[in-house]
């Protein structure tokens, strides 16, 4: 089930060829730091890569981080997959450094590191003892630029992300039933791909697939620098500059548009798996928060935002209310959400695991009765005032992790969004009314926006053995 309290999923997501080199430019004096309201210093290098830096002195660490503008939605038929292989194989190894040797250097250092694979971009971070951030910068610099590997170390580690599959997809049929969903729903978006790649795609994967795609999209170019934490932006921006300023930039491939077409009809799939219970999963295609400018579509996005949170954004919520409580409930659990921002298109979310004796079916329509209800009645400005002041202190709470600030701040960056995108977003969803939440109910529910996908549970056989996998990242 998705996470109670949409937004934070939003925010978090909100929580994956051929080489044109450009000569880099003559360096340039960096622009002056722009202050945002919530003390975010943004810079330009020499090379034109940008740096945010978020200082927050409560305790003697700091959060750095590196992302690139590259995920899932950024490759091409038969090679999907290849941003996640690629992520992973970034900790094999430079001209400096052997494979491995950079998860050793971290962890030397105090800290701790990791990265991630979206669709819409590739992050890396490490969290280290403030004193020692200079050090990682070296790090991270050098394997933006210099990174490589031997096939044999690719062909090792190709075999780990095979197993991820396996252990976090194949294994489990509601995430096997949520691809399956996405790639009926999207016809040309590539949103339609999973971000770890179809198996066939990974099994007919080379070494030289991820090395053309670190060469196509990994540049200071497309990715941004981020620190937070026990930081002075002044001396973090002369690090910067001394370690990434000089990296050479190489042009930015074009990006195709690639819209989706109109939907004539609501799409129906099936998944049998081995499962104690049935599911159903309901995505209704909606407007996107490209950009916090004012406009009617960016209006209803977040008015869906808001319809998310009166149905499941709390305990006891509408969903939960009417159809999950009680001796006659129809579901044992239900959730609702809205994917509000992304470099492709969003869905509203509804879905739900039928009671003992229950039908997906019959569950399904109780789901969309639920809406309809409040196309037809509204929602009460009680029920508004909670979420708002919910999202609020949700919002106060995350800041004290300064990792959640450095990784709120490379989203926005990776989405176009201004620093600050966090305030206004919550300013911009405190602002919708009543009546915008019921509009929206009312417009964006029909047919034509529906895929319904349902899980019809097989006998439970013999799990399959699996083992652990080593240099698994996540």
């Amino acid at each position: 089930m998705k996470p109670r309290l949409p937004l934070s999923f939003a925010l978090l997501a909100a929580l994956c060829w051929p080489l044109h080199e450009a000569l880099a430019q003559p360096a340039a004096a960096p622009e002056r730091p722009v202050a945002t309201a919530q003390t975010t210093f943004t810079y330009t290098l020499s090379n034109g890569m940008p740096l945010w830096v978020r200082p927050d002195r409560r305790a003697p660490t700091a959060v750095h981080m590196v992302w690139v503008r590259v995920g899932s939605m950024d490759e091409v038929d038969g090679t999907s997959g290849v941003a996640h292989v690629l992520e992973h194989m970034m900790f094999k190894g430079t001209a400096r450094l052997a494979p491995g040797e950079f998860s050793r250097r971290v962890a030397a250092l105090g800290g701790r590191e990791n990265a991630f694979t979206s669709k819409d971009y590739t992050g890396y971070f490490q969290q280290i003892p403030a004193s020692r951030l200079e050090a990682v910068m070296q790090l991270e610099a050098d394997r933006l630029v210099n990174n490589q590997w031997p096939d044999a170390e690719f062909a090792k580690e190709l075999e780990v992300v095979k197993e991820e599959r396996r252990l976090r997809t194949e294994d489990d049929p509601r995430t096997m039933l949520h691809e399956v969903l996405t790639a009926t729903a999207l016809t040309a978006s590539p949103y339609r791909r999973p971000i770890v790649g179809w198996m066939s795609d990974l099994d007919a994967m080379t070494a030289q697939d991820a090395r053309d795609f670190y060469k196509r999209w990994y540049s200071p170019a497309n990715a941004v620098v981020v620190v937070a934490g026990d930081v002075d932006p002044e001396q973090v921006r002369q690090l910067a500059e001394k370690h990434y300023g000089h990296l050479p930039v190489q042009t930015v491939p074009e990006r195709k548009p690639q819209q989706e077409p109109v939907q004539k009809g609501v799409r129906r799939v099936e998944l049998k798996a081995p499962a104690e219970q049935s599911y159903v999963a309901l995505a209704f295609k909606v407007p996107c928060l490209a950009s916090m400018d004012k406009s009617p579509e960016h209006d209803d996005a977040l008015a869906l935002t808001v319809l998310a949170a009166v149905l499941d954004g709390y305990s006891g919520a509408r969903l939960e209310r009417a159809l999950a409580q009680g001796d006659k409930r129809l579901a044992d659990s239900v959730g609702a959400g809205n994917g509000l921002m992304g470099r492709g298109p969003q869905f509203f979310m509804l879905d739900g695991v039928p009671a003992k004796g229950g039908s997906p079916e019959a569950l399904e329509a109780a789901l969309r009765a639920q809406v309809k209800k409040v196309a037809d009645a509204g929602v009460t400005e009680a029920e508004l005032q909670r979420v708002k002041t919910q999202w609020v202190a949700s919002e106060v709470y995350r800041l004290d992790s300064v990792f959640y600030q450095a990784r709120e701040l490379g989203s926005a960056w990776a989405l176009g969004l201004p620093p600050d995108h966090g305030t206004q977003l919550i300013a911009r969803l405190r602002q919708v009314t009543a009546a915008q939440v019921q509009a929206v109910a009312q417009k964006y529910f029909g047919d034509d926006a529906l895929t319904v996908a349902i899980l019809r549970p097989q006998p439970m056989g013999q799990a399959p053995t699996r083992r652990a996998v080593p240099g698994a990242r996540h």
